[in-house]
């Protein structure tokens, strides 16, 4: 069994007589994501556009669901709940710049504190090795989220773009990869 089929678990070779797709596929992707980097702030205000179209119709399916289970003793929290997707997504939608400015911020929290939980868990095991890289890595966290913070507003029009563009970099670049690799399988 080679390291490829070892490392992606998969185990026979026709998929490797499908290698082009997989190249194709990241090569797509790289373009995607350098085109992506090429206007953040054009991809940043298109997916906070598409996040409240997932609220909308996420809000619309709660508030079906809830209706046709009127005897859930949940059924009042659910229809709310549903609502207020609704009303989340069209603001959402209705002003796409505040709305990255709302989700930028909630990543920063998420940041601040993950960064904080691992500050907190490396002092905590300072007798295990390498303890110092969970440091450094909540350290730069933490960093991250208060300079994002400092540079607010205008970090939420270009924060999630440019997340975005990197993703799909990183996906191309593993997709091509994996696609040379059974390519060698052949």
């Amino acid at each position: 069994m080679s390291d490829i089929t070892r490392e992606y678990g998969l185990g026979s070779r026709p998929l490797a007589a499908k290698w082009g797709w997989f190249v194709a596929l990241g090569l797509i992707m790289i373009v995607a994501g350098v085109l992506a980097l090429g206007d953040t702030i054009l991809v940043t205000l298109l997916s906070v556009i598409f996040i409240g179209a997932m609220m909308l119709v996420s809000g619309i399916v709660q508030i079906v669901h809830a209706f046709a289970n009127k005897s859930w003793s949940a059924f009042l929290f659910a229809l709310l709940c549903g609502v207020l997707y609704i009303i989340g997504g069209f603001l959402i939608m209705r002003e796409p710049v505040q709305g990255s400015v709302v989700i930028t911020m909630l990543l920063l929290i998420v940041l601040a504190v993950g960064g904080v939980l691992r500050i907190v868990m490396a002092i905590r095991h300072r007798d295990v090795g390498s303890w110092w890289l969970m440091l450094l890595g909540g350290l730069i966290t933490v960093a991250l989220a208060v300079l994002l913070y400092l540079s607010l507003p205008w970090s939420g029009l270009w924060v999630l773009g440019t997340l975005i563009g990197v993703e799909l970099l990183v996906q191309g670049v593993t997709w091509t990869s994996l696609g040379f690799a059974l390519r060698k399988l052949r």
